[in-house]
């Protein structure tokens, strides 16, 4: 049998493994997990299903929710009152302490950035709503 430098050789063929492709599969999905999880740290928002059946859902009177309507980037309708996104919380936390239920339904027009419907949202948590519901299209 003759050594001819980095590989064993004999009859048969090549007799090592080749660990180099599950060496490079394992450090992708290592990099994938590390630039993943601070993504599902980011934001504090839980987000349920809706239920399949509106018949199961439980239906609630209209004065027992507030509901409140990112128009623009600076302006949000409370209960149908516009009232500036700055002015939100102030507007916000003498509601939701009078209120039962403490639910907060949020709707947004198309023109809204996405950071501000999500400073809406963290106002709204911040403010003491129990539940939030967001409404779309």
């Amino acid at each position: 049998m003759i050594f001819h430098g980095k590989s064993r050789q004999s009859e048969n063929g090549v007799h090592e493994v080749n660990m180099t492709p599950l060496i490079d599969v394992s450090l992708v999905l290592v990099v994938m997990l590390l630039i993943a999880t601070p993504l599902a740290f980011e934001s504090s928002i839980a987000v349920r299903k809706a239920r399949t059946s509106a018949k199961a859902a439980e239906k609630k009177k209209v004065e027992e929710r507030i509901e409140l309507y990112v128009v623009s980037e600076d302006s949000v309708k409370v209960n149908r009152q516009l009232v500036a996104r700055s002015e939100l919380t102030r507007t916000l936390q003498p509601l939701l302490a009078t209120n039962a239920s403490r639910i907060v339904v949020i709707n947004c027009s198309d023109g809204v950035s996405h950071g501000s419907f999500v400073d809406v949202l963290d106002q709204a948590k911040i403010s003491g709503a129990a539940e939030i519901a967001v409404i779309g299209k």
